[in-house]
């Protein structure tokens, strides 16, 4: 039997019934649901998840924030995340809706990749313990200050630049095709381990995105600016940030590790997700 964790997103008003065919199909699958206890609501099941640690995969239903929610739920452990798009986008899910009994089939026979993700970990001077773990990225900003301020980025202790910006993005190679792309950050293979610095908005042309190594460790410090910044973590969850607080973002020791198939590779979901392969291969949608 695979003890299979499940989360959603309750906003989705597709989820019950998505949820009806999990329940139904689990049983010729040998599978049994974990469900997380936000979900007690909608299924009759009395096993809940309140940790992964006895889970043997993770299915997310929802969007992209709900499989970034599942990433850091996983916490490092070597727990594959399939992820199901019940959303519009769904940039970082294997599968669409219709396509998630096919999904799941191939999960219980194990004709399924599993790839690697690295993530990131980091901390402020003020939060030492517990660091924050990331898939997509660290973002330190203003909030709703409409003012810029100044920040220098170091790169293992050594200056690397001065911003007069909104705020500056620390990326993952997942996390290149979120919040940096739209700050004007490259676009990098989720398999070409690095960080990505994108600043957001510098008041300069000169101040473009850098693309470092993965044994990099960047060090933010705050010259000037608003009494009271914020560092978030995959857009999710975050904390103030003071003057004086250091941040600092770093690759974390393990990778999450997601569900792909062999027809859903990086590139042909570019094509569909980005429109780069024409209307028509974009409208095609997506297929496990």
């Amino acid at each position: 039997m695979i003890r299979l964790g499940v989360i959603g997103n309750l906003t989705y008003d597709g989820l019950p019934p998505v949820l009806d065919s999990l329940i139904a199909l689990a049983p010729s699958l040998k599978i049994t649901p974990v469900f997380e206890p936000e979900l007690r609501e909608l299924v009759a099941q009395s096993e809940i998840l309140h940790d992964p640690t006895g889970i043997d995969a993770l299915l997310t239903l929802g969007g992209d924030g709900t499989m970034l929610r599942g990433a850091r739920l996983v916490a490092g452990r070597q727990i594959p995340v399939l992820g199901v798009n019940l959303g519009r986008l769904g940039f970082l899910t294997a599968c669409a809706r219709e396509d998630m009994e096919l999904a799941l089939e191939r999960l219980a026979a194990g004709d399924y990749l599993v790839q690697k993700r690295m993530t990131l970990e980091a901390w402020t001077t003020r939060h030492a313990e517990p660091r924050w773990r990331a898939l997509n990225d660290v973002v330190l900003h203003k909030g709703g200050f409409a003012r810029v301020f100044t920040l220098r980025a170091s790169v293992n202790g050594e200056l690397m630049s001065t911003y007069a910006a909104d705020g500056v993005i620390v990326s993952s190679p997942t996390g290149s095709t979120g919040y940096s792309l739209s700050a004007g950050g490259p676009i990098v293979v989720p398999t070409v381990e690095s960080l990505i610095l994108t600043p957001i908005s510098p008041h300069t042309l000169a101040i473009r995105p850098v693309v470092l190594p993965p044994h990099a460790e960047v060090t933010v410090h705050v010259d000037d600016g608003p009494d009271e910044l914020l560092v978030t973590i995959d857009g999710q969850v975050g904390a103030s940030f003071l003057p004086g607080d250091t941040l600092s973002v770093r690759r974390a020791e393990r990778p999450v590790l997601l569900v792909t198939f062999r027809d859903g590779t990086f590139f042909s979901r570019m094509r569909r997700k980005l429109g780069w392969g024409g209307l028509r291969e974009r409208d095609e949608g997506e297929a496990c």
